[in-house]
C-alpha cells in the first residue's frame, strides 16, 4: 500500500514525468489538464516549467519553440474537447453524483471565474489550477459562440504554454545547476499556484452562506 502511494506520487512529480515518459506523456498530459474533466489533479503549470528547464538537454531532447508549439496545439485541442464534452453532457453534469473526480465546487470556481472576467476568463483562466480544466467544460455547457471561444481559447493557451515554457527555459540557461533543486521549485510552484484557488474558494463559500441567511 504504502510503496503504491508512493509511485503514485512520483507520476505527479513533474521531473518524473518528463524522465520517464518523455514528449510523448507531457503533452498528453496537457490535452488531458485542459479538456478532461478528471484531469484537474495533473501538475500543468510545474510540469510546464520543468519542461522548459529540462528542453534542450539529454531528458528532453527537443528545441524549445518546436516543444512550445507541440504544447500550444495538444491545449488548444484539449480545451476544444473539453467544450464539446460540456455541450454533449450539460444534463449529465449538472445531475450527477459528486466522486472524486468530480465535485460541483470545481463548476462553481469555473463558473465564478467566467462571470467575473467574461472571456478573458479563457486566457487568464489557463494560470490557474482546476480553472483551466472546467472553464472550457462550463463555456460548451452554457453555449458559448465557439468562434469566439476558440479564438479566447487559443490566445490562452498559447501565452500559457510560452510564459511557462520560456520562464522556465531561461531561468535554466542562467542557472545550470538548477536542476539539482528541481524538487524545491515545484514545491513552491504548487504553492503559488493554490493561492487564487484557495481565494475563490473562501469567496464563493462566503457568497453562499449570505445567500443562506437571505
Amino acid at each position: 500500500m504504502i510503496s503504491t502511494a508512493f509511485l503514485f506520487v512520483d507520476l505527479l512529480n513533474p521531473e518524473e514525468i518528463i524522465k520517464w515518459g518523455g514528449l510523448a506523456l507531457l503533452l498528453f498530459i496537457i490535452f488531458a489538464e485542459t479538456g478532461l474533466f478528471f484531469g484537474f489533479f495533473l501538475p500543468g503549470d510545474s510540469l510546464l516549467f520543468i519542461a522548459g528547464i529540462l528542453s534542450d538537454t539529454k531528458h528532453l531532447s527537443i528545441n524549445v519553440w518546436l516543444l512550445i508549439l507541440l504544447l500550444t496545439v495538444c491545449a488548444v485541442l484539449g480545451t476544444c474537447v473539453g467544450y464539446a464534452f460540456g455541450r454533449w453532457a450539460e444534463n449529465y453534469l449538472k445531475n450527477r453524483k459528486e466522486n472524486f473526480f468530480y465535485k460541483k465546487k470545481y463548476m462553481d470556481v469555473a463558473d465564478d471565474f467566467y462571470k467575473r472576467y467574461g472571456m478573458t476568463a479563457f486566457i487568464m483562466g489557463r494560470f490557474l489550477p482546476i480553472v483551466r480544466t472546467f472553464v472550457p467544460i462550463l463555456a460548451g455547457m452554457v453555449r458559448i459562440d465557439f468562434g469566439r471561444f476558440f479564438f479566447f481559447n487559443a490566445v490562452g493557451a498559447a501565452t500559457w504554454i510560452i510564459v511557462m515554457v520560456m520562464a522556465g527555459h531561461l531561468l535554466g540557461n542562467a542557472f545550470p545547476t538548477i536542476t539539482e533543486h528541481l524538487e524545491i521549485i515545484v514545491g513552491g510552484m504548487v504553492l503559488i499556484t493554490t493561492i487564487p484557488l484557495i481565494i475563490s474558494w473562501q469567496r464563493n463559500r462566503n457568497s453562499f452562506g449570505k445567500n443562506e441567511t437571505k
